[in-house]
């Protein structure tokens, strides 16, 4: 096989290649992104305690947050803020109602 040839099955390979994978659906793209796990947490507040301190609660003790009451909670996956909302009560379950969605390229930005 001359050069020119070798050359010439290399690149209609890689060719190809690129025609097979333009022509798979986004659709299965998605479904593989839709079935990845994430952890959602609802996060109330934060409290920083020196060890002593930790150490000392009870049942019945408080431990105050850093929100104010009425304050939006957090919704955080995967340890990022993507939403806040507010708690709802739903058949006798805790809920939380969005109330802002944090646009994509905002939630990029504090990665």
């Amino acid at each position: 096989m001359s050069e020119f040839e070798a050359e010439d099955v290399v690149e209609n390979g890689a060719d190809d290649a690129a025609q097979t994978e333009g022509k798979i659906p986004s659709k299965m793209n998605r479904e593989v992104i839709e079935n990845i796990p994430v952890t959602l947490a609802i996060e109330v507040g934060r409290a920083s305690l020196k060890i002593r301190d930790l150490m000392r609660l009870t049942q019945g003790s408080v431990v105050e947050l850093d929100r104010l009451a009425g304050e939006p909670l957090d919704i955080v996956v995967n340890d990022t803020v993507v939403a806040q909302g507010e708690v709802v009560l739903v058949n006798d379950r805790y809920g939380v109602r969005l109330t802002q969605v944090i646009s994509a390229a905002d939630r990029i930005k504090n990665l």
